[in-house]
């Protein structure tokens, strides 16, 4: 979950938000002009983002609660804004139901420390090494699916029947 502030009229968020890249796993920095004078809150990891404007290596994103800021957007992760190419999948790799599982038990296991730490029954240190390592990414849009795999560090899209790995951080042709 981000730790961005909401801007004033945007608790419901963006309509049709589509986000276009992801913050890479160290989070980033913010501003609030492109010339890094005055910082702002950080971008958590992994957190989707909208890129809106590019001024050299400086881009401007919005999240999807309506918040923005500048930013490095060379560290920008992007993701894919369609199926990965016209023929359909290029390789299939595992079935997205497990990756799904795994997301749903990282988001319980987060859930359930966050409930404990709400009624009382855990501190903030204990909240933190609890949910230390966890890690999760989805973003869905309609029968289309991108879901970060923390095992292979690899984002991946699946159209309800396969699954691709489509980006990863080692770059084209790296292991992943």
């Amino acid at each position: 979950m981000s730790t961005v502030p909401r801007s004033p009229g945007s608790a419901s968020g963006i309509p049709g938000f589509l986000p276009t890249h992801v913050v890479p796993p160290g989070g980033l920095a913010t501003w609030t002009a492109p010339d890094g004078t005055v910082p702002t809150h950080p971008l958590d990891p992994l957190l989707p983002v909208r890129l809106v404007e590019r001024r050299g290596e400086w881009g401007q994103v919005r999240c999807s609660n309506g918040w923005g800021a500048w930013t490095d957007a060379r560290l920008l992760v992007s993701l894919p804004q369609g199926p990965p190419g016209a023929g359909g999948l290029p390789e299939r790799t595992h079935d997205a139901r497990a990756l799904l599982a795994r997301v749903q038990e990282t988001l319980e296991q987060y859930r359930k420390a966050v409930e404990d730490l709400a009624a009382g029954h855990m501190d903030g240190e204990t909240f933190g090494s609890t949910t230390r390592g966890l890690r999760i990414g989805a973003v869905v849009d309609g029968d289309a699916v991108w879901l970060y795999d923390a095992e292979r560090d690899m984002w991946c899209y699946c159209d309800g029947t396969a699954m691709a790995a489509v980006a990863s951080p080692a770059g084209p042709g790296g292991e992943g």
